[in-house]
């Protein structure tokens, strides 16, 4: 099996913490985040690990059995990045984390599974996180619904209500070759500018609006969190909300 980290972003809402380093090495509980991953998807059976590098690549580039490297890390969005490793993502199902996480190795294992062209994983019970995290967890949260058969049908648009959200996607997903490559089509159709704004939860909206492909969404249990500020870093460590 095999995963790709998403590492090419500096991070500079963690201000003086990435100066040095991308925030992917930023330490929570006392190790880099990006070792929180590893040590999660290599649980989870994961065989074969790339990571896409950018700010500070030399930093994390021997922590991969294959590196893919943005070169134009700090003009594009995470789409972007993924991009780069389209050799992968081309050949066979590949697990994709962000590197701003953590999670349990078995919300790795059970993303695995969907049998979806794309899937994603969610917090269900996302509120008790964003409401320790935001002092109005409308601040952070997007929209995120879901078909009566439990498929992804809306995700990243503007929430003014709690009701619009049935949970927070979690920067984990699972892609097989014909779910990328509608990506990669819809990307083909967009200009430069556009194509190097794309963000993920946009994609995967964009593809929801295509009707070509669904989107399984894999509900998540288990310990998790994504790292945004430093803030975020005294929430979680020692503990989790």
């Amino acid at each position: 099996m095999r995963a790709i980290i998403l590492a090419a972003g500096r991070g500079s809402r963690m201000q003086q913490m990435t100066d040095e380093k991308p925030k992917c090495m930023v330490p929570l509980d006392g190790k880099p985040l990006l070792f929180h991953q590893i040590e999660a998807l290599r649980a989870a059976g994961v065989t074969e690990l790339g990571i896409v590098t950018g700010y500070r690549a030399a930093l994390i580039e021997g922590h991969a059995d294959r590196v893919f490297h943005n070169p134009r890390w700090a003009e594009t969005n995470m789409v972007a990045s993924l991009a780069q490793a389209e050799a992968w993502l081309a050949e066979g199902p590949c697990l994709i984390s962000y590197s701003d996480i953590f999670y349990a190795p078995e919300a790795v294992s059970a993303l695995s599974h969907a049998p979806e062209p794309i899937a994603i994983t969610y917090d269900p019970n996302w509120l008790e996180i964003w409401a320790a995290r935001f002092d109005d967890p409308l601040e952070d949260a997007e929209s995120f619904k879901l078909t009566p058969d439990g498929q992804l049908a809306e995700i990243g648009k503007q929430a003014h209500h709690t009701d619009e959200i049935e949970g927070q996607y979690m920067g984990l997903l699972h892609f097989r070759p014909e779910g990328w490559a509608e990506v990669h089509r819809l990307r083909a159709g967009m200009n430069a500018a556009a194509r190097d704004r794309l963000d993920m939860t946009s994609a995967l909206q964009m593809v929801l609006e295509g009707g070509r492909v669904a989107i399984g969404a894999v509900p998540n249990h288990h310990p998790w969190g994504e790292v945004d500020s430093i803030s975020d870093l005294a929430a979680y460590e020692g503990g989790r909300p």
